[in-house]
């Protein structure tokens, strides 16, 4: 294959032409040709005996050619996107393809190319750190969790419902007088307070007996599912059993079933240790993204909008993936579907952080080439060491999951990452300014005849 005019046009885009010659597409078009004979049927032949030449002869010369043009394509991009050295992103188009009189195929091959990138400052960059605080109330709470964790539950039969209890029910929701999908259970384990169902639902159990059978009026809200939002329904509820959390005594039994401590206090003591690495690596993440957004705030690049669409579609099949949905072949519309992303979710969450993401590959790429980083054996070594550790996979697994020309690329941009924040500034936080005093006195809201109804039934 003959690769010629390679052009690069304005806005990241460019063509070139690759042909092949004639022996490249004939070999083509008869394998195009024992492909489909199998269902050819051409009187005086049997069934899939017919020569190519005369089915070339009763349909036409190029009959099979569209099956060989498509059979070749690849072939003739990859070979044209080699020797061409471009680097593009998103997927090629094939703009014009000719066959010529002598047999041989001209492609043109139309591509958007990888932007290029002026870097700004990079280095030395300046944010704010957040102090590791950790309070004696944050201790308390998350030894509280545990202790809940660990809670014998006791059946209560003496009183009614509270806040705090589990209440088992069994529940059927009407609308308009009928059942609706998805209102109905029996024997439900409900933790009242826990504001697992909807809005109103857990505090009308409250104050049920053990046996009791009750209708709750609920209005579904606005933001709820399509045929259900904003309604008003009926749940009748029957309460089953109660019972409630009895928690563990807080002293070094607990701390010797919880833990590895003998003692109450080695124990908090770890938990505060915990809590506070917790919040280290949280203020120094916060600290790392905020240099990370200024340096790519910093680059000048006209990015292609295919390059946000990839990366969005990457983010979105990897959500979907974290759910079971790998399937390659579901459209992406699909996938949208059945996970129930709709457009304003997409463009007010999902895409500016893609966006985000491809200047932030192209930053970390501009910083590899401005750096001339090279890597070797001892870098890839300690690099596999570290993810490794993190993931909790040995390095030869790593290597054979991914291959090590893709570690070695990871291991590079690692290093561009060290450059960048090894060489940022702590700084202190700049003090809010204090709000302009106003020098007018605002006219009083007029409260409505509702709301002076609502405050004289409170007196």
């Amino acid at each position: 294959m003959n690769v010629k005019n390679v052009e690069k046009k304005e806005n990241n885009s460019a063509s070139f032409q690759v042909e092949t010659d004639k022996a490249e597409f004939d070999a083509a078009v008869n394998k195009a040709y024992l492909k489909a004979k199998r269902d050819i049927y051409i009187p005086g032949f049997r069934k899939g005996k017919a020569p190519r030449a005369v089915v070339e002869g009763m349909y036409g010369a190029d009959v099979f050619y569209q099956d060989a043009i498509d059979e070749l394509a690849p072939q003739a991009f990859e070979s044209g996107l080699n020797e061409s050295a471009l680097k593009i992103v998103g997927a090629p188009a094939i703009s014009d393809v000719k066959v010529t009189d002598d047999g041989t195929v001209e492609y043109t091959f139309a591509v958007t190319l990888y932007p290029e990138v002026t870097l700004g400052q990079y280095k030395g960059l300046e944010a704010s750190k957040d102090k590791v605080e950790v309070s004696e109330e944050s201790v308390d709470a998350e030894i509280n969790e545990v202790r809940r964790r660990n809670a014998r539950m006791l059946s209560v039969e003496d009183r009614a419902a509270e806040m705090g209890d589990t209440a088992n029910i069994d529940f059927d929701g009407y609308l308009d007088g009928e059942r609706f999908d998805g209102g109905k259970a029996e024997g439900y384990d409900l933790e009242l307070g826990s504001n697992s169902f909807v809005p109103g639902f857990e505090e009308q159990i409250v104050g049920m007996n053990v046996g009791e059978e009750k209708d709750l009026d609920i209005t579904f809200p606005e933001n709820y599912v399509e045929n259900l939002a904003g309604k008003a329904v009926v749940f009748k509820v029957k309460l089953n059993s109660l019972t409630k959390p009895e928690l563990p005594e807080l002293d070094d039994e607990f701390a010797k079933d919880v833990s590895e401590f003998d003692t109450l206090d080695a124990y908090k003591a770890d938990v505060r240790a915990n809590l506070e690495k917790r919040a280290a690596e949280q203020a120094d993440n916060k600290f790392r993204t905020e240099i990370l957004r200024q340096a790519c705030d910093n680059i000048v690049a006209d990015i292609p909008e295919v390059m946000g669409d990839d990366k969005l579609e990457e983010m979105i099949r990897g959500y979907a993936a974290n759910y079971g949905m790998t399937d390659r072949n579901i459209s992406l519309d699909k996938l949208k579907e059945m996970m129930g992303l709709d457009d304003a979710t997409l463009n007010n969450s999902l895409r500016p952080a893609a966006e985000f993401q491809v200047k932030n590959d192209l930053l970390i790429d501009a910083i590899v080439k401005a750096e001339n980083i090279e890597i070797t054996d001892e870098d890839t070594d300690e690099y596999l060491k570290k993810v490794g550790e993190d993931v909790n996979a040995k390095p030869e697994d790593l290597i054979k999951y991914f291959g090590m020309d893709f570690i070695k690329e990871e291991c590079k941009k690692d290093k561009a990452n060290s450059i960048m924040f090894d060489s940022a500034v702590v700084v202190e936080a700049k003090p809010e300014e204090p709000a302009e005093a106003e020098t007018e006195e605002k006219p009083k809201a007029k409260r409505s005849t509702k709301a002076k109804k609502a405050e004289e039934q409170a007196e």
